[in-house]
C-alpha cells in the first residue's frame, strides 16, 4: 500500500511538471532539489534548466557536486553569484534571515530564468519543510516560485525511497542547510565566521560523521551529530577538540540530544507557544 502510494505522489509531480512545460530549477545538489532536477529533466528534456547560487553561505563541495551531476546528465547550468553579507540586514541575523535572503536569491534565479525564456521557477521544498520555523517559505511563495515536491504531497523519505530506485547519488546524502543556520539569531554573521564553520563541519565529514552540524555560540562550538555516533566522536575527541582550538573555538561541545534538524529555530517556536 506505501508503495503505491509514494507512486501516485511521483505520477502526480509527473502531472504538475509536464504542465509547467518550461522551467528553471534551483539547483543546489541536495536530496531534493536533484530528485525534482532528475524527475524535471526526463520529463521536459532540454525545455529544463539548473540554476545554482555560489555564494560563502554554501561550501564548495556543494557546488562541485552540482556541477558533475548536471555534467552528466547533460542539464544546462546556470550561476547566480550571491554576496549575502552585502544583502541589506542579512549579516544581523535576525529571525527573518531566510526570508531576507530567499527573497534575495530568487529574484536572481528569476532573472536568470527570464533571460532564458522561462516564466517558472521550481525549488524543492517538501511537505516535512512545513514543520519547522521556515520564513523562507514565506518568500518563496510570494515572489511566485513553484515547490512541486510539496504540491505532490512528498515527504522526505519517500524523495529518499525513490531517489534510490532511480540510482540517485544522493538518495543517502546528509540533510544540508545553508551555513548562516549554524548560528544563534542575534549573532553577526561574517565571512570568518562561515569559513570556520565549513573547516569545522568538513572536519567532521572526513570522520565520517554520516549527519552532523556544528552550531556557533560565540566562540563555543556545539555540536551536533547522531546518537548513534556518539562514541565515535568521544573516540576522536581530541582530534576534534585540538582542531577546533586552532580554528578559533575556545570550547567545543557535544550537544546530548544529537542531531536534529533547525535546532536553532527551538527557542523561536517555544517563544511562539508561549504567546
Amino acid at each position: 500500500m506505501g508503495n503505491k502510494i509514494i507512486l501516485k505522489k511521483l505520477h502526480n509531480l509527473e502531472e504538475i511538471l509536464l504542465k509547467m512545460n518550461h522551467i528553471a530549477v534551483a539547483f543546489s545538489s541536495g536530496v531534493d532539489s536533484t530528485f525534482l532536477l532528475k524527475i524535471a529533466h526526463d520529463i521536459l528534456k532540454d525545455n529544463v534548466i539548473a540554476v545554482t547560487a555560489r555564494s560563502c553561505l554554501f561550501p564548495q563541495r556543494e557546488l562541485e557536486e552540482s556541477i558533475e551531476f548536471c555534467k552528466k546528465k547533460g542539464i544546462k547550468q546556470f550561476f547566480v553569484d550571491i554576496d549575502a553579507l552585502k544583502i541589506p540586514n542579512f549579516d544581523k541575523n535576525s529571525e527573518n534571515r531566510c526570508y531576507i535572503c530567499k527573497q534575495f536569491l530568487f529574484q536572481k534565479i528569476i532573472a536568470v530564468a527570464e533571460q532564458n525564456g522561462i516564466k517558472t521557477v521550481c525549488e524543492g521544498s517538501n511537505i516535512d519543510d512545513t514543520k519547522d520555523y521556515r520564513p523562507g517559505l514565506v518568500a518563496i511563495e510570494e515572489i511566485g516560485v513553484k515547490s512541486p515536491l510539496m504540491q505532490a504531497g512528498l515527504y522526505k523519505s519517500e524523495i529518499r525511497q525513490l531517489s534510490k530506485k532511480m540510482n540517485l547519488p544522493t538518495w543517502q546524502k546528509p540533510s544540508f542547510a545553508c551555513l548562516a543556520s549554524r548560528f544563534a539569531y542575534g549573532e553577526t554573521i561574517t565571512e570568518e565566521k562561515l569559513k570556520k564553520v565549513e573547516k569545522a563541519e568538513q572536519l567532521l565529514i572526513n570522520l565520517g560523521f554520516s549527519q552532523m552540524r556544528v552550531r556557533m555560540h560565540g566562540t563555543i562550538a556545539r555540536i551536533e551529530v547522531l546518537p548513534k555516533e556518539f562514541s565515535t566522536l568521544l573516540k576522536n575527541r581530541e582530534k576534534i577538540t585540538t582542531e577546533l582550538l586552532r580554528l578559533g573555538f575556545s570550547y567545543a561541545t557535544m550537544d546530548l540530544q544529537g542531531y536534529r534538524t533547525g535546532s536553532m529555530n527551538e527557542l523561536v517556536l517555544k517563544g511562539r507557544k508561549q504567546t
